[in-house]
């Protein structure tokens, strides 16, 4: 997988690493987005327009961080809550629009701090 979105995009998602994508392979969920790893092409254009650096290869992802990696796969080809069917690989997220559901990681993650209702 040349490039995963990690934990600060959650609840944040700011689109323009969509923007920037030529392949139209980043898809988006109710609080993240996530890039199609048998869609993109490792150009790396979404990593460097991203505003907070949630963007990296998954290699080189944060060691506190590394079960984004996984969890990236698993948008794309494990049934989503809700869903029967994988979602694969649909030729871009302008084919699907929103997806508007997240992995049960994401869906369960926590709150960022100050994001939260006390």
């Amino acid at each position: 997988m040349p490039y995963v979105i990690a934990e600060p995009c959650i609840d944040v998602m700011d689109r323009s690493c969509m923007e920037e994508c030529p392949v139209d392979c980043i898809y988006e969920g109710e609080r993240k987005l996530y890039i199609n790893p048998l869609e993109c092409i490792d150009c790396g254009n979404c990593e460097s327009a991203c505003p907070v650096q949630a963007i990296s290869q998954d290699r080189r992802v944060p060691d506190d961080q590394e079960q984004f990696v996984e969890d990236n796969r698993a948008f794309f080809e494990k049934p989503l809550p809700g869903r029967d069917d994988v979602l694969g690989a649909p030729g871009g997220a302008v084919n699907t629009g929103p997806i508007g559901v997240d992995t049960d990681f994401i869906a369960g993650y926590a709150a960022k701090s100050g994001k939260d209702s006390e």
